[in-house]
């Protein structure tokens, strides 16, 4: 059977009572829902004189489009740096647990590691559509190893490798395979990295800068070479500086391609980036602002010791540092330690560290909140950073991201308060709130 001939008699779901985000705005309307995609209505009734075959009430909650978390290191016990047996049983754990936070694709991530690490891991993370058994796999996000030393945060300089004379066949080596690649980050200032870019994204993988030392022309010039997203930005990266804002600067060079938008990360846990800082990249951006959760294997877990590829991660509290790094808050004059438990309780709170981070431990539902509340957006803005920008980013806008006709119906039910009440893949119920609806 054809799959026009299938959705032709799959039964049409009809979800009332619900605020729908569609074209920026939450509407009023009904969603309807047939093969795993959006259907249009009027089609349905005046082609094909159809109805409903089964109706549900989702008492006045949200229809957002499903979250994509394009930077992603693992989480729950589980760290796609490390070459395990069985790299697919732990990518499926946690494409599992994220349902609850609303995110339907995701990119796994890999941080600097060794070769053999990558030529162990990558054949095992295959490109995979989400449904009842976890969130779709888009694709892997190599964040390194040609990455600056000076601003590789918590890589291990160990790993860190440059272009040597062919550059892409340095690529090549070290990965591996660019087969399941859909972002790599490198520094734009490395020699040769130019013909990487070029290489990289006539193979259809996104390119972004990252972990940098880069100028705003360096930066430029990468970007007219094809690169299209920043990561996370402000963090592993020169501070803004008025004569030369350096990566920073793009969100509103003029010297970029006609047309093209640049996109860029950030982490909105109320860790890594001010709130001031957050208000600043969005007013300056908005529509290339993509939320990442940049979340390491220790979300979920709790205090202590965890894995971070190469090395070990301490998390105390909210934050998650190298392990031996005493982690000072220099905002407040008492230090962190001393505010600790009312800190735990007020979050977010002071958001510069003296020692250096490991990723967040803030799923992307509580990133969602964070922004909303950080930048006084609108929902429909906060709700966009984490599902229409990433699918557009990645050119998935037709399918993903959104919830028009004929998009993939992957969306998430939200209170007001933007807490998740059920996501859905493809129109099926995969993860629902006790006692929530629909």
């Amino acid at each position: 059977m054809r799959c026009g001939q299938f959705a032709a008699v799959a039964p049409v779901r009809q979800f009332t009572n619900c605020r729908i985000l569609r074209g920026g705005t939450l509407l009023r309307e009904d969603l309807w829902v047939r093969g795993g995609r959006i259907l249009d209505p009027e089609k349905l009734f005046f082609e094909e004189r159809r109805m409903a075959d089964e109706q549900r009430d989702c008492g006045g909650h949200i229809l957002a489009p499903g979250f994509i978390d394009v930077q992603m290191n693992g989480g729950f016990g589980v760290d796609f740096s490390r070459a395990t047996e069985d790299v697919g049983s732990g990518i499926a754990l946690v494409a599992q647990r994220i349902l609850s936070h609303g995110v339907t694709s995701f990119c796994p991530t890999l941080v600097t590691s060794p070769p053999e690490v990558y030529h162990k891991v990558l054949p095992q993370i295959p490109v995979k559509s989400g449904g009842p058994h976890g969130a779709g796999v888009l694709g892997v996000h190599l964040e390194g190893p040609f990455i600056s030393r000076e601003k590789r945060g918590a890589h291990p300089e160990a790993y860190l490798r440059s272009f040597e004379a062919n550059a892409f066949h340095d690529v090549l080596a070290t990965y591996g395979s660019l087969d399941n690649v859909r972002i790599v980050t490198l520094a734009p200032e490395l020699d040769r990295s130019l013909e990487v870019i070029q290489a990289l994204t006539a193979q259809g993988i996104c390119v972004s800068l990252g972990h940098s030392v880069a100028d705003l022309g360096a930066a430029e010039v990468a970007v007219q070479n094809g690169a299209t997203f920043i990561t996370h930005l402000f963090n592993a990266m020169l501070p803004f500086h008025h004569r030369d804002p350096g990566i920073v600067g793009l969100l509103t060079s003029d010297q970029l391609p006609p047309g093209h938008c640049i996109f860029y990360g950030m982490i909105a846990d109320g860790i890594h980036t001010n709130p001031a800082a957050l208000r600043i990249a969005h007013r300056a951006h908005p529509q290339g602002l993509v939320l990442v959760t940049d979340a390491v294997p220790a979300l979920g877990l709790g205090n202590g010791r965890h894995t971070l590829g190469q090395q070990e991660v301490e998390v105390d509290g909210l934050i998650a540092h190298i392990a031996g790094e005493t982690w000072v808050c220099p905002v407040c004059p008492l230090g962190y330690q001393a505010h600790r438990d009312s800190l735990l309780q007020s979050w977010p709170f002071c958001s510069q560290g003296t020692k250096t981070l490991c990723g967040s431990i803030a799923p992307m539902d509580v990133c969602i909140r964070h922004f909303l509340q950080a930048t006084g957006c609108s929902v429909e803005s906060a709700l966009e950073a984490a599902s229409l920008h990433p699918a557009q980013l990645l050119g998935l806008e037709k399918t993903k991201g959104n919830l028009d006709f004929g998009a993939d119906a992957d969306f998430v039910v939200l209170d007001d308060s933007l807490h998740v009440q059920a996501t859905y893949i493809s129109g099926e119920l995969v993860w629902q709130a006790e006692e929530a609806g629909p």
